[in-house]
């Protein structure tokens, strides 16, 4: 049968076959492993380059887009600051032109105060003066009444005498 001998002697090729049947499998193993690992990083790195080209133009446009904002932000409050004084300076000549309308109505009020009284200082004057002539035509009237009854009364008397 056998022999220890021969038993370790098989073993010990059984053991080789085993150990170099490992390191093929190892080594195969190894070699898929390593190239796995080459094309996923091959993959990985087309996928950084694409999506960081993308990114990048993103980041771009959106920086461009920023600064265009900037520039609108900019012109709007110089539009503004402008809107702004232009507002202020409506508004000052609003409050003059209110101003001058209210010394124009003040004086109107005050010439028509001065109207009024120098309208009734005229009529009490006129009155006056019409009160004095219709006193002095009255006197008058009177007068010539009294002249004709007494020319009457004279003839009267004289037609009475002769």
């Amino acid at each position: 049968m056998f022999n220890i001998g021969d038993m370790r002697k098989v073993l010990q090729a059984k053991r080789k076959r085993f150990i170099t049947n490992t390191n093929a499998s190892l080594e195969v193993i190894n070699q898929k492993l390593i190239g796995s690992r080459k094309k996923h990083q091959e993959k990985r790195l087309k996928h950084y380059h694409k999506y960081s080209q993308q990114f990048t133009t993103l980041f771009q446009e959106w920086d461009a887009d920023v600064q265009k904002a900037k520039a609108q932000e900019e012109r709007l409050a110089i539009l503004f600051q402008e809107q702004r004084k232009i507002f202020q300076q409506a508004r000052l000549a609003q409050i003059q032109k209110l101003k001058k309308m209210k010394t124009l109505y003040d004086e109107f009020l005050k010439s028509m105060e001065d109207l009024e009284k120098s309208h009734e200082y005229f009529l009490t004057n006129e009155e006056s003066e019409f009160k004095q002539e219709l006193a002095s035509m009255h006197k008058k009237i009177m007068l010539d009444a009294q002249q004709q009854e007494l020319a009457v009364v004279k003839k009267s008397l004289e037609s009475l005498l002769f």
